[in-house]
C-alpha cells in the first residue's frame, strides 16, 4: 500500500508528539526540586536603644536540617552601618517551624534614622526548610532605622550596559560578572550608596567598568561615602579586614592622549573581544564624570593567567574628570593604575595592597596632589611604579610626566627588601614637598644606553624636590639602575650626579614624627614639617599648603570614610 506523503507526514508529526509526550510525563512524574528557603520581607519598629526587626521567610524554617529547632542568635549574622550609633547586641526569637523571626537589636546610643541594620544567615548551614535544604549565605535583608528597606539588586549586564541609571543608597546593589556604563549612559550613584560584588575568578570575574563615552557620577561625602566591597562582606566583621581578591574592581575608560601605537588600547583584564574595553584617543580634557569619596575593598581577583584587576584602574582618563577623595584598600594587586590621558587625583589613599601602591604608564601626563601609600602586614612591591611607555617603550609622545605634589609614602620595615619608588621606561614626573618614609631601598631611576628614564632626568623632565626622606636603610636614596651596555664609569658618573642633586634640589634626611607599630599607622606628622617648601604651580588647580606629606599635622581629612583611618591610632 502506498502512502500519500501528506499522511506520511502527519504519521509523522504524531509519533513526534507522542515521543514529546512520553518526555513531559517523565518529567512531570519526578520528585521537584525543593525550592531553597529565602528572606522575604523586613520591617522594623522601635525607638532610641532597642528595635524589633521581623525577617518574613518564603517557607517555613529550623535551625537543623531535621526539621527542627528554633533559629536563635547563632543562626544570624546581624550587622550596622552608617548612622550615629552603633549595634551592640541582638536577640532571635523564633519557634521551629515558622515563616518569621524577631531579632532584638540594642544599640549604644540614641538612632537617628541613619543606621542600616543588616540580617544574613550566619552560614551556609545554619537556617533550614523542611527538606532540610539551607538558604545560602549570601542572602541578606536591609532596613534602616526609620524603616526603609534597603533592597537587594542584582546588576547583570547583557550587552546593554547599566542604562542610565540612578543606584539609590536605600538599596544594596550586587554586580554580577563584568558590568558596563556603555557610550552615551550616564551612571549615578548617590552619597551612602553599598556596591557589593559577586566572587569569581577569569571570566566569571565581578567588576564595574565605565566604557569610554559612558559617565559615572559617583559623589559620596565623608559621612555617607560610596563603598565597593564583595558580596561576603556586611561591613561589620564578616570579612576580614585584609582580605584581598574577593571580586574585581572599578575600571574607568577615556579619551585622554596615550603614547602607545596605535594611540588606542584594550585595558588590561577585560577580554580583547569586548569592544566596550578600548580607550585612549585625543582629548586629554575629557570627562568621564565624578569619583568623590569612594572606598574600594577586597579587590583583584584573578581575572586572567597572573593578571589581576587593580582596585582603580585609569584609561586615557581626562582632565575634566573629577576623581578626590578615594581608598583602595587590601586590593591583590595595585591599588591605582593609570594608563596614559591627564587624569587629576587628589586625596587618595591605597593601603595594604599586594603589587604596587601607585602605577603610571603610557604617557600619564596628569596632576596629583595629597596622595597616601601604605604598605603593612609584609604585602607591597614599590609604592610608586614610575613607567614610561610600553609600545613603544621609549619615544612614544606625550612622554610620562605627571606632576605631583605631597605625597606620604610608607614602606615596609628594612627586612622586606622593597624599594620606594622606580621611573623606568623612559617615564619622567615631578615630585615634590612629599614624604617618604621606611623601606629597604629609596627611587632609581633607569639607564640605558639610549633614550631612558635617565635622559629625562637630565632634561629636567624628572625632578624630586624638597621632600623628606627617612628611614631609608640602603644609600645612596636616589641611583640608577642599570642595563646592559651601560659601563661601570658610565653608572658611577650618573649616581654622583643623583648624589649632588637630592642636596641641591632641598630633598633632606629628617624625621616627620610618624609612629608606627606595625598594627598601627599613625601617618600624621607630629614633628615640623613646613619648613623649605617647593613652590606650587599656579594653575589653580594645586592646593597651596605650607606642610610637606599629604596631611596636614592638625587635620586628618581621610578620618572616617576610610577603613584606613581605623588603622591610624
Amino acid at each position: 500500500m502506498q502512502i500519500k506523503p501528506s499522511t506520511l507526514i502527519l504519521l509523522q508529526l504524531l509519533l513526534f508528539g507522542f515521543v514529546l509526550g512520553i518526555g513531559s510525563c517523565d518529567k512531570n512524574n519526578a520528585e521537584p526540586d525543593p525550592s531553597l528557603p529565602e528572606m522575604t520581607s523586613i520591617s522594623i519598629t522601635g525607638q532610641g536603644l532597642t528595635f524589633d526587626v521581623t525577617v518574613g521567610f518564603n517557607q517555613g524554617v529550623f535551625r537543623f536540617a531535621n526539621h527542627s529547632g528554633d533559629l536563635n542568635d547563632e543562626s544570624f549574622r546581624v550587622s550596622s552601618t552608617g548612622g550615629i550609633a552603633s549595634l551592640v547586641n541582638y536577640v532571635v526569637t523564633q519557634t521551629a517551624g515558622q515563616k518569621s523571626a524577631t531579632i532584638r537589636v540594642v544599640f549604644d546610643g540614641e538612632a537617628n534614622g541613619e543606621e542600616i541594620v543588616s540580617v544574613m544567615p550566619k552560614d551556609g548551614a545554619s537556617i533550614f526548610n523542611k527538606d532540610g535544604r539551607a538558604m545560602l549565605a549570601t542572602d541578606s535583608k536591609s532596613i534602616s532605622t526609620a524603616g526603609v528597606v534597603h533592597d537587594i539588586i542584582t546588576i547583570k549586564d547583557d550587552g546593554n550596559g547599566t542604562g542610565t541609571a540612578t543606584w539609590s543608597a536605600n538599596n544594596i546593589y550586587i554586580l554580577d560578572g563584568f558590568v558596563f556604563v556603555n557610550e552615551g549612559q550616564t551612571l549615578t550613584i548617590e552619597a551612602g550608596t553599598i556596591i557589593k560584588a559577586k566572587a569569581g575568578q577569569g571570566e566569571h570575574a565581578s567588576a564595574l567598568i565605565v566604557a569610554r563615552g559612558g559617565k559615572i557620577q559617583a559623589e559620596g561625602t565623608a559621612e555617607h561615602p560610596i563603598i565597593f566591597t564583595a558580596e561576603a562582606d556586611d561591613l561589620n566583621g564578616s570579612v576580614s579586614d585584609l582580605e584581598t581578591g574577593l571580586w574585581g574592581g572599578v575600571i574607568i575608560l577615556g579619551y585622554g592622549k596615550l603614547n602607545t601605537v596605535p594611540g588606542e588600547q584594550q585595558i588590561e583584564g577585560i577580554p580583547v573581544s569586548e569592544q566596550r574595553g578600548v580607550y585612549g584617543g585625543a582629548d586629554d580634557e575629557d570627562d568621564s564624570g565624578v569619583f568623590r569619596y569612594v572606598s574600594i575593598r577586597h579587590g583583584g581577583t584573578d581575572i586572567g593567567e597572573g593578571n589581576e584587576i587593580n582596585g582603580l584602574t585609569l584609561g586615557g582618563i581626562g582632565s575634566k574628570t573629577l576623581i578626590e577623595f578615594v581608598e583602595v584598600f587590601a586590593n591583590k594587586d595595585d591599588g591605582i593604575e593609570v594608563f596614559g590621558g591627564a587624569a587629576q587625583l587628589k586625596n587618595i589613599v591605597v593601603a595594604f595592597c599586594g603589587d604596587d601602591s601607585y602605577d603610571y604608564d603610557q604617557g600619564y601626563h596628569g596632576k596629583g596632589q595629597f596622595w597616601v601609600a601604605v604598605q603593612g602586614f609584609n604585602r607591597g612591591d614599590r609604592l610608586g611604579e614610575n613607567d614610561g611607555g610600553d609600545d613603544p617603550v621609549t619615544g612614544g609622545t606625550p612622554y610620562a610626566i605627571p606632576v605631583i605634589y605631597n605625597t606620604t609614602y610608607v614602606g615596609l620595615p628594612p627586612g622586606a627588601s622593597r624599594r620606594m619608588m622606580t621611573f623606568q621606561d623612559n617615564a619622567g614626573g615631578h615630585f615634590a614637598n612629599s614624604i617618604f618614609y621606611q623601606q629597604a631601598f629609596g627611587v632609581d631611576i633607569e639607564l640605558l644606553t639610549g633614550e631612558c628614564s635617565y635622559t629625562r632626568f637630565q632634561s629636567g623632565e624628572l625632578t624630586l624636590k624638597n621632600n623628606i626622606f627617612y628611614l631609608i636603610s640602603h644609600q645612596p636614596w636616589l641611583e640608577v639602575s642599570a642595563g646592559d651596555g651601560v659601563s661601570e664609569q658610565e653608572k658611577n658618573d650618573a649616581n654622583e650626579n643623583l648624589s649632588s642633586y637630592f642636596t641641591q634640589a632641598g630633598n633632606e634626611i629628617t624625621d616627620p614624627g610618624f609612629t608606627l607599630n606595625g598594627l598601627t599607622f599613625d601617618v600624621i606628622p607630629s614633628k615640623n614639617v613646613s619648613d623649605n617648601l617647593a613652590a606650587y604651580p599656579g594653575d589653580g588647580w594645586f592646593q597651596h599648603v605650607n606642610y610637606k606629606g599629604a596631611f596636614n599635622p592638625d587635620g586628618n581629612w581621610a578620618e572616617g570614610w576610610t577603613l584606613f583611618s581605623k588603622y591610624m591610632n
